[in-house]
């Protein structure tokens, strides 16, 4: 039987899949991350958990493919990272390091692109090979499959949905420091600003008006119980996601677009309002894109790092 190794490092945590090579799952596992001293021990802590696992397995090296590696950052072609927001990282070679810790082939991807592989292999986009992934979660990660291969890029920086300018009149700035970003308006944090700004907007009745704190989630939850402003927050949130897809959608003619992230938990009524305002912008030869919630959860990551090993 021959195996490979799945890591999806992030900023407090590293999640790890242990794979045999026709996709099944054995064992997954969590380490810390240690970001302190630059992130110096992550890919030393990796390793020596890999060889952890190998020895309790009783599995021989010659029978693991490889390594495959999603890290939250723009990489390379050649595994290279130039800088990480939440790791220590600056200029890392992480490919060629983590191939000498441990032995083995390394193979590295952006988490988003990699998320959204592991969405194709094994999760909602299962069957087809072009598709676009959407995390909503605290910011808007994205990943770009074509021909069941990730959209990297020049600069590693291939699918990042999330700073698209999608409203140039917009006044505060996006964390990048840009305006006008999609992040601005489609992620958790993104809506949490879209409520506050509609309930200052004037005194109109609503159920968000008791709750001490507007998150996303109060936000989906007030649009079930069919709160007239949650809805008209929920329908902005909406307009600017799925004109945004739109576009992409005419340069990439995805199959499938997948909807993931935290924000996705509100469940299909949040597909609602981003399949109408996509359908009402979309090219007509992307009219029939298929609209999926992401299935894969915390695992996608993991999985897809495993399919750069595959593939």
């Amino acid at each position: 039987m021959k195996y490979c190794f799945g890591v999806d490092i992030g900023g407090t945590t590293v999640k790890m899949g242990l794979f045999q090579i026709d996709g099944v799952l054995l064992e997954k596992w969590e380490i810390p991350s240690h970001t302190e001293n630059e992130g110096a021990a992550i890919l030393p802590d990796v390793a020596a958990s890999i060889e952890e696992l190998c020895e309790k397995k009783k599995i021989a090296k010659d029978q693991i493919e490889g390594v495959g590696i999603g890290v939250p950052a723009p990489v390379t072609e050649v595994g290279i990272v130039q800088n990480t927001a939440n790791l220590g990282w600056g200029y890392k070679e992480v490919k060629k390091e983590m191939e000498e810790l441990t032995g083995l082939k390394v193979r590295l991807g952006n988490d988003a692109n990699v998320a959204a592989l592991g969405e194709m292999w094994l999760g909602a986009g299962k069957g087809e090979k072009n598709i676009v992934m959407v995390t909503l979660g605290t910011g808007v990660g994205g990943g770009v499959i074509l021909e069941g291969h990730p959209l990297v890029g020049t600069n590693g920086a291939g699918g990042e949905i999330g700073h698209i300018c999608v409203n140039e009149t917009e006044t505060e700035t996006c964390g990048c420091g840009k305006k006008g970003c999609l992040e601005q308006y489609a992620s958790a944090t993104g809506i949490a600003r879209l409520a506050a700004l509609r309930l200052a907007k004037d005194a109109k009745s609503s159920l968000l008006r008791s709750q001490e704190h507007v998150d996303a989630e109060a936000v989906f939850d007030a649009l079930k119980a069919q709160d007239e402003v949650a809805e008209e927050i929920v329908e902005e949130f909406g307009k600017y996601l799925g004109h945004a897809l739109a576009n992409i959608a005419v340069v990439v003619d995805p199959a499938v677009i997948v909807i993931g992230g935290g924000v996705s938990k509100a469940g299909e009524i949040l597909l609602d309002y981003i399949v109408k305002n996509y359908r009402a912008n979309a090219f007509f030869a992307n009219q029939d894109v298929q609209f999926k919630l992401a299935e894969l959860g915390n695992d996608a990551g993991i999985c897809g790092a495993a399919k750069l090993i595959f593939d």
